[in-house]
């Protein structure tokens, strides 16, 4: 049955109430974007939020500003979702330097959009995927705006998730608190003067009878889902540092060659965000055992971004100012602390429910032979378990 005044399907609207009930309406929006075909409720949703909230002003997200030399102030938020309708939040040095950068023209940018919708919709019709601007967006700007990389970013982004079900099934906030409360990642408050954030992984603090070691990837994976959000972060990339404190043997070889090789097609291939740099500190002798397994899946521009600094903080103090660093790596920026970002994931629980546990978004669609991981193939895993026996002696040689 249908509305009079709207033609909108009574039964769809029930059905987006039930979601209201149970999440927030942003998060209902997402999912009804879900499915291209249920934008006029998506429309009718948005409405009856923006009647029933009229006095709240809108909020303005801003992380180009150069970062603050005060450790932040009690109560300080991450950049949230964007909004439901794209708008663009970038300031006009942003955009300046995404048209230099990535060759995004904002007089074209909503017709490059409807481009890449229109390839989706054609070539694979069964993909279930989000198709609203702000998602398609960071895909597009991944890929410097070329429409078929970009594309493949969109598959290779949700083949990941078929190859690798025990990092994707169920992946939400609660399932990594444990790791989260160990303290192996977090995301520093302030971003660098390029206003790129800054994501601190500690892998020492991590042992292999502690968890299965993709518990660490899917917190890594939720972490990098959060910090893609803001349009300013899809423009300046990101910046990982690495601090191997504590990293041995059982550390360094749990992993193999065939979760390396995943990790590294997920990050380089599958996930649409700048890795601008990589800074290694404290690396015992026994990281260059490691490198060794990661790199032959480095592309070469990748490998040029890792920077080995060991125990000299001066030489990271180049490449990451002392303003934006805590102090436990000669900065000025306070303590580390590891709870902030740990309530940011964990409020996103709603968020990422809906995104993440729903049903295989690959179901029905037919994928090119040439499409990522193909290691699953029969025999690919032994012949990587193979590669990592002739590695693990130069592990146990750097040791």
């Amino acid at each position: 049955m249908s509305c009079g005044n709207c033609g909108i399907s009574h039964v769809v609207l029930l059905s987006c109430n039930a979601l209201q009930s149970r999440f927030s309406c942003t998060t209902t929006i997402s999912a009804v974007l879900f499915y291209p075909d249920m934008y006029l409720v998506f429309v009718y949703i948005l409405v009856a939020k923006m009647m029933s909230e009229e006095s709240a002003p809108m909020r303005h997200i801003d992380l180009g500003s150069p970062p603050a030399l005060e450790p932040p102030a009690a109560g300080y938020r991450f950049p949230g979702p964007p909004p439901p309708i794209y708008s663009c939040t970038l300031t006009p040095e942003l955009v300046a330097k995404a048209r230099e950068e990535l060759q995004e023209k904002p007089e074209w940018r909503l017709r490059d959009v409807q481009a890449l919708r229109d390839m989706v919709l054609k070539e694979q019709p069964n993909l279930r995927t989000r198709l609203d601007d702000a998602f398609l967006l960071r895909f597009l700007r991944a890929r410097k705006f070329d429409y078929d990389r970009a594309m493949q970013l969109l598959l290779n982004y949700h083949t990941s998730r078929r190859a690798w079900p025990e990092v994707f099934q169920d992946l939400k906030p609660s399932t990594i608190k444990h790791v989260l409360d160990l303290g192996f990642l977090t995301v520093l408050p302030h971003p660098d003067p390029n206003g790129r954030y800054i994501l601190c992984l500690r892998p020492g603090k991590w042992k292999a009878n502690d968890y299965p070691f993709e518990d660490n990837i899917r917190a890594i994976y939720l972490t990098l889902e959060k910090l893609i959000q803001p349009e300013e972060t899809q423009v300046n990339g990101i910046v990982i540092l690495a601090d191997y404190t504590g990293v041995g043997l059982s550390q360094a070889s749990n992993p193999g060659p065939f979760l390396a090789k995943k990790v590294v097609s997920i990050l380089q291939d599958s996930f649409p965000i700048r890795i601008k740099a990589v800074n290694i500190i404290n690396e015992p002798r026994i990281f260059k055992g490691i490198f060794a397994i990661i790199k032959p899946f480095l592309k070469e521009k990748m490998a040029e971004r890792y920077v080995l600094h060991g125990s000299d903080l001066r030489s990271l103090h180049r490449n990451i100012p002392r303003s934006v660093l805590p102090d436990e790596y000669g900065g000025v920026a306070g303590h580390l602390d590891m709870s902030a970002w740990s309530k940011t994931l964990l409020d996103s629980e709603e968020e990422f429910i809906v995104e993440f546990c729903q049903p295989d978004p690959l179901e029905g669609v037919v994928l090119p032979n040439s499409m990522l991981f193909e290691g699953q193939q029969p025999g690919g895993a032994a012949q990587d378990d193979d590669t990592f026996r002739g590695l693990r002696s130069q592990l146990y040689y750097c040791y």
